[in-house]
């Protein structure tokens, strides 16, 4: 067990994840400038982009990229620095870093060898777009982006598809259109709402049905990063997904697991027994016999 009290004082410098705009840039906060300005270093996803911020606001600490195809070797470095007392801000190129974004590692590894990881609020499109989509946000799944493979993504979306929370998905303007036809495909007709540009001047929501959504995204140029809200499954959704057989006579039922599944004969009346309530018994007489 591991027990951090953040603002005590300690050896060893501190890890801090700050936040920084997805857009308009008055969204930092006033602790995110100072703890840029204080610490030795600034970890940044792509320094040139972090630079332009940090000449917005005179900030003249030092920069050293950390980024996914570098977070490795720069893990031990970093962190020989936060162990001799150094405090090290890491961001990403806007919100919130670790949020698919690097990030996870480097705090893994300071927590791991007792270095006080101190994380910012801020900005994060995914939130901003769930409840700017007036969908429901008592619960919701935060997934990022899916894969880019199509038989990778259609098992994610046919996975996600029976989860009753609000869905939040990211997407790159080279995407759009085929995943809200994927999403149209195996998640049904729903509620959705697409956010782009969040915070920017040419801030958009689009909010609608799966359908109509990808009629829009037919007829309009992509522009902006993405943030894709679906609505959950519904009770009916769910009931009607459970009872997918109820048109099959029990023999097609069985024939389906074989076929699909890849199950033996056995272990598909096994299977049919324990979708329709039914004796096992009557299930192969179903199958075999009659």
């Amino acid at each position: 067990m591991q027990i951090q009290k953040s603002f005590e004082p300690h050896e060893t410098g501190t890890l801090y994840i700050v936040p920084t705009p997805i857009g308009n840039l008055e969204d930092i906060t006033y602790r995110a400038l100072s703890i840029l300005k204080t610490v030795s270093i600034i970890a940044a996803e792509d320094t040139r982009n972090t630079k332009k911020l940090l000449n917005h606001f005179e900030i003249t600490t030092p920069l050293v990229s950390y980024h996914e195809h570098n977070k490795l070797e720069r893990e031990q470095p970093l962190m020989d620095r936060l162990v001799s007392g150094e405090s090290i801000a890491l961001v990403s190129d806007a919100g919130m870093p670790a949020i698919s974004d690097p990030g996870y590692e480097i705090v893994g590894a300071a927590i791991e060898q007792d270095v006080a990881v101190v994380v910012l609020p801020g900005a994060n499109a995914a939130l901003c777009a769930l409840v700017g989509s007036g969908l429901p946000n008592q619960e919701f799944l935060f997934y990022g982006f899916l894969p880019r493979k199509k038989k990778e993504k259609e098992a994610e979306l046919k996975r996600l598809g029976m989860a009753k929370a609000t869905l939040l998905f990211y997407e790159s303007p080279y995407r759009i259109k085929e995943t809200l036809k994927d999403i149209a495909t195996h998640l049904g007709d729903r509620n959705i709402a697409i956010a782009r540009e969040l915070t920017k001047r040419f801030e958009e929501y689009v909010r609608g049905t799966t359908q109509e959504l990808v009629e829009w995204a037919e007829a309009n140029e992509a522009r902006g990063e993405f943030c894709i809200v679906v609505e959950g499954t519904t009770v009916e959704q769910l009931a009607d997904e459970a009872n997918w057989w109820d048109n099959l006579a029990i023999p097609e039922h069985v024939e389906h697991y074989i076929a699909h599944e890849n199950l033996s004969s056995k272990d598909a009346i096994k299977q049919v027994a324990i979708d329709r309530k039914l004796p096992k018994r009557e299930v192969y007489q179903a199958y075999h016999i009659e």
